[in-house]
């Protein structure tokens, strides 16, 4: 079990990021970006001199989190722009020795009023996430897919039934996406997905988990994030089941409270980011340590 995080959420800068992973006494990254660029779209002279500054630091990254199909990706763009960006993600992530890279399933169709489609196409989602899903197993790489805003985590039951269409993906699980996405299976305005029940439903196929805490207000869309011991998700239940039911992969934190990746109106200073990070980081260990103790009793 290894303690992670997006360190991209504490500083744009790789050196920024190591020093905060250093700072929390940590030696894994969860990398996503290096100065606003998704490390499989870095030009090669940055990647390598990333990968040289990660090795003189003793800091490995133990999961890729990738924009693979992500929320943004739609399902009429070309498959080949797709497949392209996993051989670079694949070759990257065999240069780093990374286990895990974390896809999506591309964005919900939604209509104008923002209900979801009737018809996902969900066929053509399932055919692309094997091409995918066989590309990363033939190289040794474990596909995780996260329940975010995209057609896997509509519901937990949209994750189950993609498992089922997908051999060889997993998931990984964030504490605080039910909190802050739309159950698509309830009535319109959707109200947020219950963090029990998700969990619960989706506990057998976790392999990673992530560490975020929010709400959603279903009447205007605005997301409140918190600290993990603060806030609604009830972040220290479910890290205690985990413990509890053998979990013994990796915990990564998302704070989400300084700066959010797909949220640009969401910022803070380069000081109030490293620091919130870093007090995030020592928080959720805290957490950790009494759910252990928690879980032994």
């Amino acid at each position: 079990m290894r303690l992670s995080g997006f360190a991209d959420e504490a500083a744009n800068g790789i050196d920024g990021q190591i020093e905060a992973t250093l700072a929390l006494g940590w030696r894994h990254i969860e990398a996503r970006s290096i100065d606003g660029t998704n490390i499989h779209d870095l030009p090669e002279d940055k990647f390598d001199a990333v990968c040289k500054k990660l090795d003189e630091a003793g800091i490995r990254i133990n999961c890729f989190g990738s924009t693979i199909a992500n929320w943004s990706k739609k399902l009429d763009e070309p498959f080949a722009d797709t497949l392209a960006t996993v051989d670079r993600a694949i070759h990257r992530m065999q240069v780093l020795d990374v286990p895990f890279v974390r896809i999506m399933s591309y964005a919900i169709r939604l209509d104008d009023s923002g209900r979801a489609l009737a018809d996902q196409h969900k066929e053509e989602r399932f055919r692309r996430l094997r091409e995918i899903c066989a590309r990363f197993l033939a190289a040794g790489i474990t596909p995780v897919h996260e329940n975010c805003m995209n057609f896997g985590g509509m519901s937990w039951q949209h994750s189950l039934e993609m498992l089922e269409a997908v051999p060889g993906l997993k998931l990984v699980f964030d504490t605080g996406n039910p909190g802050i996405t739309p159950d698509f299976r309830k009535s319109f305005p959707y109200p947020n997905q219950d963090i029990q029940e998700s969990y619960h439903h989706l506990r057998e196929h976790i392999v990673h988990v992530h560490i975020k805490d929010g709400v959603r207000d279903p009447q205007t869309g605005k997301e409140t994030y918190f600290f993990p011991d603060e806030g609604v998700c009830q972040v220290p239940s479910i890290v205690e089941d985990l413990l509890r039911t053998g979990y013994d992969g990796d915990f990564s934190i998302e704070p989400h409270m300084a700066v959010v990746f797909h949220d640009a109106h969401v910022s803070a200073s380069e000081r109030a980011r490293f620091d919130n990070y870093v007090d995030y980081g020592k928080r959720f260990e805290r957490l950790l340590e009494r759910a252990r103790s928690n879980a032994r009793a």
